[in-house]
């Protein structure tokens, strides 16, 4: 139960959300760009934090909390379904190569790259409906963790008094979203990005302090008690099989992982990857990482800030994450995981806190976690807004007044929030929604952004057909079976190459002019020797990018970097001391390359430093 104390320092916070986002709404009113995209002069590390709390959200910690409690160190990997790792290619070439656009929006991109004609409009309305529905499933699921929860903390029982109708017991958790909710959507619809971004760092600056408390409690528990886990919990390397038994030690674990379908580990990482891979070279997601990248002042900065965000989040988020994995299994008996008699495991972070965090810095924790969610749900929410309003209803109204223009950012905000609510009350648990986002919704998505960075030959056509073979199925899988997402994304892969194919060679290239253009400012690797070639006629000292194999040596030594910066926090929190100091050499190693290979090439690399 809260106490005085912890209440009021939740009160501050949100009080504190607001006054931001009053104090800058006047600077999101003076123009689109300010509004959507902070007028595109918000520093570069402001932007990484900011990107950082975005990511820091509660049901993905209450998710990863799950994991790291359940398969130990083999839960380092199960992230990658994001995959975590595109932060990494992000910050290797992606972030620069789409900051140098200068677009609004991921929709807008898609002009720059196919033009106007009947290809680039098709291929621009299918992008629209698929960041809609990526916004929309990522609001559902921040809102159905954030209730959960919420749920513990705010029992019913002392609200119940003070409402004026009955909410059934399985609508709980979607009562205290709903309540949470209008929180965000103050602070992200008055302000736009630079709101979002003041806030995030806010936000950002209490998780961290509430992460480190984390870890001390832990680490000093782990020096009291033993830890009773199964063989293999502390190893990160697998076999064939997962081989996780918790029989003897917590049974119901064991139907967890039947449930959950990482039994056969070997074939479920090696799909993860595959499926990781291809994501990450597909570029960003039109969501709120994309709209921090077109944030930033030039292409260089575009590519420090997602280099940031990993440092900024993986060693905090972990800090807690694996203190409160370790003190619940430490103290397994006294957590309340129940909801309606029925186990849930995905309530062990909530829990965990009511359990073990002192008075005072159960405020400082709970404020900081309403803060993550909320700063995914802005940052998502005001993604979302920039395609309806930028992508829609300015194509339609270009001569729309600044003050008409405000006015539709917000009834854009408020519609999309009322219907993320509703989709809210049919998402049974943040597992389930996670797998149809990262593996089905996003299997449509894959192909077709691949191809677009990498493949002159590619049009509109190609990728509106690719982009719609993808989404129907994404769609309609869920309904007729059971399984994990994961398995048929190589289906929903296939399924939308086909129709890249077919639509590419339905219509005829895209205009030479468009694509020369699109060519010399983002300069990609891959498959473009015949417009490379016509650029030569006019400018013979113009060279192709011939980075390809060094990004990608760079991309495998930042992954393993970013792994690393997930283990460090572990081994510290279990006074693991050994493998703590190799795993430190070993990413010292890392930086010293990347310092070497990267950095130093990325300052002299053409186009880097242009606004």
């Amino acid at each position: 139960m809260l106490q005085p104390l912890d209440i009021a320092i939740i009160l501050v916070y949100l009080v504190g959300t607001i006054i931001i986002g009053l104090t800058l709404r006047k600077k999101a009113q003076k123009s689109k760009d300010d509004y959507l995209l902070g007028g595109k002069n918000l520093p570069w590390y402001m932007l990484g934090l900011s990107n950082a709390s975005g990511m820091f959200d509660i049901s993905g910690t209450m998710w990863l909390v799950t994991l790291t409690f359940i398969y130990g160190f083999k839960s380092i990997w199960i992230p990658w379904l994001w995959p975590v790792f595109n932060q990494v290619f992000l910050m290797i070439y992606l972030s620069a190569w789409l900051r140098r656009s200068g677009v609004t929006t991921g929709a807008e991109w898609i002009n720059f790259r196919f033009d106007n004609g009947k290809g680039g409009r098709w291929s621009h309305t299918i992008i629209v409906i698929f960041a809609i529905l990526s916004c929309l499933g990522f609001l559902a699921y921040g809102f159905i963790g954030l209730g959960k929860f919420v749920e513990i903390f705010i029992p019913w029982e002392v609200v119940s008094g003070y409402v004026p109708f009955t909410v059934p017991a399985a609508y709980i958790p979607h009562f205290y979203g709903i309540i949470f909710t209008l929180f965000a959507v103050f602070y992200s619809v008055i302000g736009g990005m630079s709101g979002i971004v003041w806030t995030d760092v806010l936000q950002y600056t209490i998780m961290t302090i509430s992460s480190i408390a984390i870890a001390i409690i832990a680490f000093q528990a782990v020096g009291s008690e033993t830890l009773n886990v199964p063989d293999g919990w502390m190893n990160p390397f697998f076999g064939w099989e997962l081989n996780m038994d918790w029989s003897g030690i917590i049974d119901e674990v064991n139907t967890k992982i039947a449930s959950d379908g990482y039994s056969l580990f070997s074939i479920f990482f090696m799909l993860m990857l595959f499926k990781g891979i291809l994501a990450s070279i597909a570029g960003p997601a039109p969501n709120y990482d994309m709209q921090k990248i077109l944030s930033t002042k030039s292409p260089k900065q575009a590519a420090m800030m997602s280099g940031f965000s990993n440092l900024a989040l993986m060693p905090t988020r972990y800090l807690m994450i694996g203190g409160f994995s370790v003190l619940a299994i430490l103290f397994y008996d006294k957590l309340d995981l129940r909801t309606a008699g029925i186990l849930d495991f995905e309530k062990i972070l909530p829990a965990a806190i009511q359990q073990f965090v002192p008075v005072g810095l159960l405020g400082l924790l709970l404020a900081g976690l309403l803060a993550a969610f909320m700063s995914t749900f802005a940052g998502t929410l005001n993604a979302a807004q920039a395609y309806l309003v930028n992508d829609i209803y300015l194509k339609r109204n270009p001569d729309a007044s600044q003050k008409k223009i405000s006015k539709v950012n917000y009834a854009s905000g408020i519609v999309v929030v009322l219907v993320s609510i509703v989709l809210g009350f049919f998402v049974e648990d943040v597992n389930s929604i996670l797998q149809w986002i990262v593996s089905a919704l996003y299997g449509s998505y894959v192909m077709s952004n691949l191809l677009k960075w990498h493949w002159w030959r590619f049009n509109g056509e190609g990728y509106f057909w690719g982009m719609l073979c993808g989404i129907i199925p994404a769609l309609i899988f869920p309904i007729f079976t059971d399984t994990l997402d994961l398995y048929y994304f190589p289906v929903i892969l296939v399924i939308s190459l086909v129709g890249c194919i077919v639509g590419t060679y339905s219509a005829p290239p895209t205009n030479d002019d468009v694509l020369i253009k699109f060519y010399k400012k983002t300069h990609p690797w891959g498959f473009w020797k015949p417009i490379l070639e016509k650029i030569k006629e006019t400018e013979p000292e113009f060279e192709k990018n011939k980075a390809f194999g060094r990004d990608m040596f760079n991309v495998v030594i930042g992954v393993i970097g970013q792994t690393l910066l997930v283990v460090i926090p572990l081994y510290i929190i279990l006074h693991e001391n050994i493998p703590l100091i190799i795993s430190i050499a070993m990413l010292i190693v890392c930086l010293i390359i990347l310092k070497k290979n990267w950095w130093d090439k990325m300052k002299n690399e053409p186009n880097i430093n242009e606004k």
